[in-house]
């Protein structure tokens, strides 16, 4: 039986196939338009994932939606009647989308599967399509799930359990009371973009201190101590208007929103401090009171407020849970997935058999890139490579390459599923490196010099490095661990050091990778899920004794993660990036016609940093 599920006209919109309940393609449309964030109908991602399954339209069982558009239709009619007349002005604006697509989605989605595809089409609830992202994928028989957002239907945040093949949805906050759009609010005040901005905010936080954290819980929140939270509405503008914050909020603060082009001052930093540990210290909340409703010793977590992975990692160290496991691809996108398998395990009520480590298979469900492919094309543009005719030999090149700081674009295999890249659409570098983390910000991403980068690390050596358990699986990049103090260096100069002067302190063996507060978001590598990647990473391990590079998405600022062997080398000339990977094939720089050094001033204006 055939499942295909889509996401769309929100954010992220993406398709997903299984076949008798095998996961077997999901990707996001943005991967194929080069539109980050592509809300617009997944006509794209649905070709490949149809191709993927060798199947036409016809041949579809069932084509479910991952949320219900007339319930949330009835939701947003209720708020602009509510805040009326406020809400004019916002209203016009969303209107023309919801009365020409969103209003007859059969319709879409008919156009969509060009008329072949005669069944009926199934609805599931937004955060039921969560919940079924998060469970079903799962190694666990069952677990508490805990899905928060910025808003489905009604719903913004909610609890269930997940026995066998079931879920059942339990308790739910409901809009306008959002963590998710909290959030969100702070991302707009500190002058980063709403849905897509929230990973800076949350990548600024530890450069300030949370001084603000107190006026958040005594003006902005009613927080219980089971996490659900009442918001004083006066201070948000998202239920009427074109902003998330309004006048009074920044009354509250003191300052206005920050301007994408101003300084990014210590105000802002202490602001991103604050609403972090507001937003862990809810979800620690939340996550012990699915503890208390469940009894399970397992937590499942998905829904955009899911990808903070400090939040995620604190709720693994403090939380009650022995084990969590987070949906890779959290948001939007992973409705997809969830809808089908709900479908086919909750409606259809199929047998469900946990698999170890996960049913999601490291999330390389995207394109595949192969040799007998890429070399065509690169011959066709004349491009010089270097082919090398077995895994040992590449591998032993390109740990080389990197040991001696070139900054390496590597493509390999099957493309992620989700926001992280996980060591196929990848840009790699040299942990040990002081330098690597500015290099690869300005002059290979072109973005804020204070991101941070994720560290991939051998499974089997990661608790040498980070403060986690032995072997403690982290595939998908979504939690968060400290540094040992054993790796750890110049701790009195960190102390000292304020805002962005801690970036110029190195703060451990690994500083590339170690953030200013001596946290990093940990990926582990695995010879089951990562095949080629890790065997790069042995290589590097044998040549330097360290068992830990950076990675981070195969992209530059603003554009999505690249798909193609065309999308991989555009970027790589584009950029200065020394070394591109692509299969077998091993392109330099300096042998590619038209190289050439880019110039990262104007881009640097972008970021000015106080």
């Amino acid at each position: 039986m055939n499942i295909l599920g889509i996401s769309a006209f929100y954010h992220d919109s993406a398709a997903a196939l299984i076949c008798d309940g095998r996961i077997v393609a999901a990707a996001q449309e943005e991967r194929f338009t080069r539109r980050k964030h592509d809300f617009r109908f997944p006509r794209n991602a649905i070709d490949y994932c149809l191709k993927e399954g060798g199947l036409t339209p016809s041949q579809l069982d069932h084509v479910v939606f991952y949320d219900k558009p007339l319930l949330k239709f009835e939701r947003l009619l209720e708020t602009y009647i509510a805040f009326a007349p406020a809400g004019f002005r916002s209203f016009l604006q969303a209107m023309p989308l919801w009365l020409r697509e969103k209003l007859f989605l059969p319709r879409e989605l008919d156009q969509g599967l060009r008329g072949l595809y005669k069944g009926r089409y199934v609805f599931v609830e937004h955060h039921e399509s969560h919940a079924a992202s998060a469970f079903y994928p799962s190694p666990f028989d069952e677990a508490a799930i805990l899905t928060v957002d910025g808003v489905g239907e009604w719903a913004t945040s909610t609890i269930g359990v997940g026995r066998g093949n079931k879920i059942e949805m339990t308790h739910e906050q409901r809009f306008p009371h959002s963590l998710g759009l909290l959030y969100s609010a702070f991302t707009y005040y500190t002058g980063f973009r709403v849905n897509s901005g929230e990973y800076k905010l949350m990548g600024l936080a530890p450069y300030g201190e949370p001084k603000y954290a107190g006026l958040i819980r005594e003006k902005l929140i009613d927080l219980k101590e089971d996490g659900s939270f009442r918001m004083d509405m006066q201070f948000f503008n998202y239920c009427q208007g074109l902003t998330m914050t309004n006048a009074r909020f920044d009354a509250l603060f003191g300052q206005p929103p920050r301007k994408p082009e101003e300084v990014l001052t210590q105000f802002y930093m202490d602001i991103a401090a604050s609403i972090q540990v507001v937003t862990e210290e809810i979800m620690l909340r939340m996550a012990r009171h699915a503890f208390d409703l469940t009894g399970s010793k397992n937590l499942c977590l998905a829904g955009g407020v899911a990808l903070n992975c400090v939040s995620n990692g604190r709720i693994l160290r403090e939380g009650p849970f022995e084990k969590v496991w987070v949906q890779p691809a959290a948001g939007d996108a992973g409705g997809a997935l969830g809808g089908a398998l709900f479908v086919w395990h909750q409606l259809l009520g199929h047998p469900r058999v946990p698999v170890q480590p996960d049913a999601q298979r490291g999330s390389l469900l995207g394109p595949d890139i192969r040799d007998e492919e890429t070399r065509p094309y690169l011959d066709s543009i004349k491009a010089p490579y270097d082919f090398f005719p077995n895994d040992e030999a590449l591998c032993e090149a390109v740990a080389g390459l990197m040991a001696s700081e070139k900054v390496i674009g590597w493509v390999q295999g099957r493309m992620e599923f989700g926001p992280r890249a996980l060591g196929c659409r990848s840009i790699l570098g040299d942990a040990r490196s002081p330098r690597m983390q500015k290099v690869m910000n300005l002059k290979i991403k072109f973005r804020e010099s204070f991101r941070p980068f994720a560290p991939c690390v051998l499974r089997e050596r990661v608790d040498e490095f980070f403060e986690t358990r032995p072997n403690e699986d982290s595939p998908y990049m979504l939690l968060v661990a400290d540094v040992r103090e054993s790796k750890r260096t110049q701790a009195q100069a960190q102390s000292d050091a304020r805002g962005l002067e801690k970036l110029e302190v190195e703060r451990s063996v690994i500083p590339a990778v170690t953030h200013v507060d001596y946290s990093a978001r940990v990926q582990t590598v695995d010879r089951e899920r990562h095949g080629r990647f890790y065997d790069l990473l042995k290589k590097f391990e044998e040549k330097t004794g360290c068992p830990v590079i950076i990675n981070t998405s195969f992209n530059v600022r603003g554009e999505p993660i690249v798909c193609t062997a065309q999308d991989a080398y555009r970027c790589f000339m584009a950029t200065n990036m020394d070394v591109l990977v692509l299969g077998r094939c091993v392109l330099l720089k300096e042998r590619q016609p038209d190289a050439k050094e880019i110039d990262i001033s104007q881009y640097l204006s972008e970021f000015q940093l106080d």
